[in-house]
Order: C-alpha cells, then structure tokens, then sequence
C-alpha cells in the first residue's frame, strides 16, 4: 500500500504554490511526505518535471509515479490540478491502474569507450555540427538501409506523441512498449534513397546504428551527448519497466482528443 511520498517540484511559482496544496492534503489525509524510502514519486510541473523525477530515481522499477500537470501539454502528467481530491480519494482506496511503461536501453560504443543510457521518450542521433548524418541502420542485426538526412529518432510508445509526433510519427499506447525509427528530413534523391515514413518495431528488438560521421550527437530525452568516432548506437527496449499510476478511469483515445485536439 502507497503510505510514502516524495514531491518532485519545478521552480515554477504555480508548481510550488500548488506542490504546499498537495503537501498539506497528503498529510490530512494521512499520507507521509518525505525525501527517502517512499514508494511514490510525484512529479509536479510539465513532462519535463516527470522526466526528471524518473531519471533522479534512476529509472527504480520499485517506485510507483504520477504527476501533477501545472505546465501546458503534459501528456505524462495524469492529474489536472482540480483533479487532486480525486487522486487522494483513489490513493486511499486503491482504485488507481498501474501502467507498465517500457524502458529504452541505449549503448554507444566510440572512440573512448562505451556509454549506456535509460530513457524514457526517445533518442534523438545527429551529426554534432548538424551537418547531415549519414548512418547504415540494422534490426536485429539486419540491414535495413542507409540513411541520410538530418538525424534519426528512435521513440518509445511513451514517446510517440512527444518529439516523435513533430517529426511526423505515429501515436502508440503506451503499454505497448515499441520502439519507432522515426526519419528527421530524410534526403531523398537519385544519389540517396531513405526510408520516408516511420518504422514501429516490437519491444526486445534491437536498433543498431554504425554512422560515418566523426562526431555525432546523442541527445536522451532531451540530454545532449557528443562522441567521436562512434562504432555502434544499439538501443532496444528489453525487460526494464516503471510504474506508472493512471485514474481508474484512464482513457488513451480520451487523452488523444483532449491533449491534441479539443480547442
């Protein structure tokens, strides 16, 4: 049973009058609020905040999360502020669902090593100077193509209706736990032929990528990264998952009109 809880708060005036609202409810209702061994982050702020409060937990399979929307989209925020009696009353009683959320696993492999990463929306590969990538692309460690353009995303179902979106990828739910190739401007001509349209492969299947530009540029979620020489970026979803908590009420089509359509 949910009993412990962390806030995590953007320094936001709103989010931090919003997060004493939140603090004080808890309590009357019997919750402790607190900075370790609790078993639910709350993120409050935008998606930004969300992303954050699950990378400071180090992506921690244990914890249950949530969020708090005072930002504009936020479509990993599950609770409107007005909504926050409602998230109390379901805490209490357990009404909530838990979604499994897939996790990304990314290794780069360059000149000085290798580096692993967790994320949670997408990767995003470009030449460091945005110039244009050029990079051969393997499932599973079948050739797919030779890609040129000027970068390549590679979302989770998480991430479908965030950068992805942009880019003019396709909407995924997120307990599908995919990945999508998703082509930024991808060239195509009599000297260079790229996939135009996004790919959405299964979770436990491998992206690999062997670019030829000197420096690339590795952005995770929204974190910058550059390397030189870059042998390999492998990036899959495999069995690492978070919790995260949605009203009982949870209605993905519902949450599509309202975050992307409803004026």
């Amino acid at each position: 049973m949910i009993k412990n809880i962390k806030l995590f708060v953007n320094g936001r005036d709103n989010s931090i009058e919003c997060a004493k609202l939140v603090e004080r409810k808890l309590r009357i209702n019997d919750f402790n609020v607190v900075d370790d061994d609790y078993n639910l982050g709350i993120a409050i702020g935008g998606d930004g905040t969300f992303i954050k409060m699950v990378r400071d937990n180090n992506f921690n399979s244990d914890i249950y999360y949530v969020g708090i929307n005072t930002g504009h989209l936020g479509f990993l925020q599950e609770v409107k502020i007005d909504e926050l009696d409602k998230l109390i009353d379901e805490l209490k009683n357990n009404k909530y669902k838990v979604c499994n959320l897939g996790i990304q696993e990314t290794n780069v492999k360059h000149l000085n090593g290798e580096d692993n990463f967790y994320s949670l929306n997408e990767i995003v590969i470009r030449d460091s100077d945005l110039k244009i990538l050029k990079t051969n692309v393997f499932i599973n460690d079948d050739f797919l193509e030779e890609y040129t353009g000027d970068g390549l995303l590679i979302a989770t179902s998480t991430g479908s209706t965030a950068y992805n979106l942009s880019c003019g990828g396709s909407i995924v739910p997120p307990e599908f736990s995919t990945l999508q190739i998703t082509p930024m401007a991808p060239i195509n001509s009599r000297v260079y032929r790229s996939m135009q349209n996004s790919i959405i492969i299964p979770e436990k299947t491998k992206v690999k990528l062997s670019p030829n530009n000197k420096k690339v540029l590795v952005s995770i979620d929204g974190l910058n990264n550059v390397f030189e020489e870059v042998d390999t970026i492998s990036t899959s979803i495999e069995d690492k998952k978070i919790k995260c908590l949605r009203f009982s009420h949870y209605n993905f089509p519902q949450k599509i009109n309202e975050k992307l359509l409803k004026q």
